[in-house]
């Protein structure tokens, strides 16, 4: 029994991390509410991950409360430029859509306009990913999350299918929004940091050592 129920049993560690991504999600819910603070809570969620899901760093709350803080103000002026592309690439889905399902001839391009959106959702991941991950200004963290999206096609095709698995689950079992954030965020970050590590330095590669370091 103690072998099951030991402080280091793989079933103690494998509850252990499912609380950890019940509370990431958790507080990225309730940091996104107020919706204008979205960039800073997905930021800190990715940050969050990185240290305590991938480093088993300790102290959810410490590393997200302090990574919300820090990168509060380019985040959210970054949010505030995504969430005008994203109104508008909403509402271009849902004319197309309302088209579409009147058997109009342009119908068609409602495909066109839900595949730049979910493009549009991937640029989201690299911005938060990179704003926890580097330092700069708005401009340069739009700008290389953009290059990023488009030097990297397959990593980004595969971050595209991953948000779509994760958008169409939560649509199906509306439970599953309590993991989603966390552990979507989670498997992003194998895709995303593979994408970091080919245009990092060699002497900044060199200090990662069994896991991310903190943000340079």
């Amino acid at each position: 029994m103690k072998r099951i129920f030991g402080l280091g049993s793989p079933l103690v560690e494998n509850l252990s991390t499912i609380g950890d991504v019940i509370c990431a999600s958790a507080l990225w819910i309730v940091f996104s509410l107020p919706v204008f603070t979205m960039g800073a809570a997905n930021v800190a969620l990715y940050t969050t991950v990185n240290r305590c899901m991938r480093q088993n760093k300790p102290g959810i709350w410490k590393h997200f409360w302090q990574s919300f803080r820090d990168n509060f103000k380019v985040a959210t002026i970054a949010w505030i430029v995504e969430l005008l592309v994203m109104a508008v690439l909403t509402l271009d889905t849902l004319v197309f859509r309302g088209m579409w399902i009147r058997g109009d001839g342009m119908g068609g391009l409602y495909w066109v306009a839900l595949l730049f959106w979910l493009v549009a959702l991937t640029w989201l991941a690299y911005v938060a990913a990179y704003t926890a991950r580097f330092t700069g200004r708005v401009r340069d963290v739009l700008y290389f999350a953009l290059l990023f999206l488009r030097l990297h096609p397959l990593y980004t095709l595969g971050m595209m299918l991953l948000i779509t698995a994760g958008l169409a689950l939560c649509l199906m079992a509306p439970v599953l929004v309590l993991f989603a954030p966390a552990g979507l965020c989670w498997v992003s970050t194998f895709l995303i940091e593979r994408v970091f590590r080919l245009h990092m330095r060699p002497e900044d590669l060199a200090k990662e050592t069994g896991g991310l370091p903190e943000k340079k």
